[in-house]
């Protein structure tokens, strides 16, 4: 078995002003740019985790609490929930800044799995996750609640494309 990683080490931040050209005609950023930035964001913690490449398997879904408007900052962070075989759960929550006032608002967070894969794009065994903080833990136990969600889901939506086409 795999020598475990702590959390810490995959934790990753990533800012990025919003931009006119990343936006509607209302000012507000696009949401497809936000899950853009969520799921590289995501691949960053994944990565550092992993060691070696990751694609993007699942994201959870994705409620947008506030609007992005033009010149604020989008600083996203996230890091490893917890690793099973050759997928991770990763976290990601976004948060927005006013450059000019400083105020801070929680604007997203979503779940995504990242599946570890060698360069012919076969899945390979990932370290498991240690978690050492009590909301680390508390993320780690949630991370198993959700993958056993996602895979009934995933077994319920197979059964339904049987005799679909």
């Amino acid at each position: 078995m795999m020598e475990g990683k702590p959390v810490r080490e995959s934790i990753s931040e990533y800012s990025e002003i919003a931009l006119p050209n990343d936006a509607n005609g209302l000012g507000n950023v696009l949401g497809g740019k936000v899950m853009h930035l969520v799921d590289l964001a995501g691949a960053m913690a994944a990565l550092r985790h992993a060691r070696c490449p990751v694609v993007t398997a699942s994201v959870d879904s994705l409620h947008f609490i506030h609007p992005v408007r033009i010149g604020q900052l989008l600083v996203l962070r996230s890091s490893v929930n917890r690793a099973f075989r050759t997928s991770m759960e990763v976290g990601v929550q976004v948060e927005t800044e006013d450059m000019l006032t400083g105020k801070k608002l929680h604007t997203c967070s979503a779940y995504l799995t990242f599946v570890a894969v060698d360069r012919s794009g076969k899945a390979v065994p990932v370290p498991p996750v240690i978690p050492e903080t009590e909301e680390e833990k508390r993320r780690y136990r949630e991370a198993g609640d959700r993958r056993e969600y996602r895979l009934a889901l995933r077994n319920r939506l197979k059964g339904k494309t049987k005799g679909a086409g």
